[in-house]
Protein backbone atom coordinates (compact mmCIF):
# COMPACT_ATOMS: atom_id res chain seq x y z
CA UNK A 1 0.00 0.00 0.00
CA UNK A 2 0.60 3.31 -0.67
CA UNK A 3 2.19 5.37 2.45
CA UNK A 4 0.92 8.75 1.86
CA UNK A 5 -2.86 6.66 0.79
CA UNK A 6 -2.98 5.11 4.31
CA UNK A 7 -1.66 8.24 6.52
CA UNK A 8 -4.47 9.72 4.48
CA UNK A 9 -6.83 7.05 5.20
CA UNK A 10 -6.28 7.15 9.23
CA UNK A 11 -6.70 10.95 9.15
CA UNK A 12 -9.99 10.22 7.45
CA UNK A 13 -10.90 7.84 10.19
CA UNK A 14 -9.55 10.01 13.27
CA UNK A 15 -12.21 13.14 11.58
CA UNK A 16 -15.06 10.44 10.89
CA UNK A 17 -14.67 8.90 14.32
CA UNK A 18 -16.46 5.55 13.49
CA UNK A 19 -15.00 2.08 12.69
CA UNK A 20 -14.37 1.66 8.86
CA UNK A 21 -14.83 -1.54 7.87
CA UNK A 22 -12.80 -1.89 4.52
CA UNK A 23 -14.06 -4.56 1.98
CA UNK A 24 -11.42 -4.31 -0.09
CA UNK A 25 -7.46 -2.58 -0.46
CA UNK A 26 -4.44 -3.83 -2.68
CA UNK A 27 -4.82 -6.18 -5.71
CA UNK A 28 -2.64 -7.92 -7.51
CA UNK A 29 -2.71 -6.83 -11.60
CA UNK A 30 -3.28 -10.47 -11.58
CA UNK A 31 -6.51 -10.56 -9.61
CA UNK A 32 -9.60 -11.23 -11.28
CA UNK A 33 -10.79 -7.59 -11.50
CA UNK A 34 -7.71 -5.74 -12.54
CA UNK A 35 -7.41 -8.20 -15.25
CA UNK A 36 -10.66 -7.10 -16.94
CA UNK A 37 -9.30 -3.85 -17.17
CA UNK A 38 -7.27 -2.37 -19.81
CA UNK A 39 -4.49 -0.81 -16.91
CA UNK A 40 -4.27 -2.24 -13.78
CA UNK A 41 -6.84 0.28 -11.50
CA UNK A 42 -5.76 2.33 -8.49
CA UNK A 43 -6.45 -0.82 -5.82
CA UNK A 44 -3.38 -2.57 -7.79
CA UNK A 45 -1.11 0.80 -7.21
CA UNK A 46 -1.95 0.33 -3.44
CA UNK A 47 -3.92 3.90 -3.98
CA UNK A 48 -7.35 2.93 -3.20
CA UNK A 49 -9.70 1.18 -0.85
CA UNK A 50 -13.74 0.62 -0.97
CA UNK A 51 -15.36 0.84 2.52
CA UNK A 52 -18.68 -0.35 3.59
CA UNK A 53 -21.05 2.53 4.67
CA UNK A 54 -23.84 3.81 3.92
CA UNK A 55 -26.98 6.46 3.98
CA UNK A 56 -25.80 9.29 6.30
CA UNK A 57 -22.45 7.88 7.25
CA UNK A 58 -21.65 7.71 3.68
CA UNK A 59 -22.40 11.14 2.84
CA UNK A 60 -20.31 11.95 6.13
CA UNK A 61 -17.14 10.04 4.87
CA UNK A 62 -17.58 11.75 1.31
CA UNK A 63 -17.44 15.06 2.90
CA UNK A 64 -14.56 14.14 5.09
CA UNK A 65 -12.48 12.45 1.76
CA UNK A 66 -12.82 15.61 -0.26
CA UNK A 67 -11.80 17.62 2.04
CA UNK A 68 -8.70 15.67 2.88
CA UNK A 69 -7.83 15.56 -1.06
CA UNK A 70 -9.25 12.11 -2.15
CA UNK A 71 -9.36 12.32 -5.95
CA UNK A 72 -11.14 9.33 -6.68
CA UNK A 73 -14.43 8.61 -5.10
CA UNK A 74 -16.90 5.95 -6.23
CA UNK A 75 -20.64 5.53 -4.73
CA UNK A 76 -22.35 2.04 -4.66
CA UNK A 77 -25.48 2.43 -2.23
CA UNK A 78 -28.80 0.30 -3.92
CA UNK A 79 -29.66 -2.50 -1.71
CA UNK A 80 -29.02 -2.78 1.94
CA UNK A 81 -25.74 -5.54 1.64
CA UNK A 82 -23.34 -4.19 -0.14
CA UNK A 83 -23.29 -0.49 0.35
CA UNK A 84 -19.74 1.07 0.07
CA UNK A 85 -17.66 3.71 -1.13
CA UNK A 86 -14.56 3.46 -2.72
CA UNK A 87 -11.83 5.96 -2.43
CA UNK A 88 -8.58 6.74 -4.08
CA UNK A 89 -5.70 9.11 -4.59
CA UNK A 90 -4.67 9.02 -8.05
CA UNK A 91 -3.86 11.77 -10.28
CA UNK A 92 -7.18 12.46 -12.14
CA UNK A 93 -10.34 13.61 -10.18
CA UNK A 94 -13.90 11.96 -10.33
CA UNK A 95 -16.51 10.41 -8.91
CA UNK A 96 -18.99 7.53 -10.35
CA UNK A 97 -21.40 4.88 -9.28
CA UNK A 98 -21.77 1.80 -9.36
Amino acid sequence: MDEDFLARLQSLRSEFGKPMAITSGYRSPKHSIERKKAAPGPHAHGKACDISVGSAAAYELISIALRMGFTGIGVSQKGTASRFIHLDTMPRRAVWSY
